[in-house]
């Protein structure tokens, strides 16, 4: 029934739309990040940021609080398309959808246990570090 719905749509000269977010039109929005953001972290349970773990990581990546915004896989899949940011995903197996800089890691309560999962980390962390340090002293 769609194909000739769609025939006689195309015969008439509408033009059919697709939904890019069709979430949107059951009551989720659009999430949109401050311009002062620095680090995405994407985790199924957000971790709070004054966690002793998260707040060394923070520290080693030279960033404040309120330059890291904690979502849910949910709440970032509907950040705009345009999304330039670095992120962490914690304790996710999914890539950012979006651009720049992605490293990824166990869950916290991994991360305290597993020392490899602590080393990967930080690995990650030096492999990314331009990415993370503006301060222009270093070279």
């Amino acid at each position: 029934m769609s194909s000739r719905r769609d025939w006689l749509l195309q015969q008439m000269g509408i033009t059919q739309y697709t939904l890019r977010r069709p979430r949107a039109l059951h009551g989720e929005v659009a999430v949109s990040i401050r311009q002062e953001t620095r680090l995405l972290i994407v985790a199924a349970v957000p971790p709070p940021l004054t966690d002793p773990l998260i707040s060394d990581v923070l520290r080693a990546m030279m960033m404040h609080e309120h330059e890291v915004v904690v979502l849910t896989p949910d709440q970032s899949a509907m950040l705009p398309d345009d999304t330039r940011c670095v992120s962490w995903s914690l304790g996710l197996d999914a890539s950012a959808a979006w651009e720049g800089s992605h490293i990824a890691s166990p869950a916290l309560a991994e991360l305290y246990d597993n020392a490899g999962a602590k080393r990967a980390l930080w690995q990650q962390i030096s492999h990314y570090e331009s990415d993370f340090f503006t301060d222009p002293d270093r070279s």
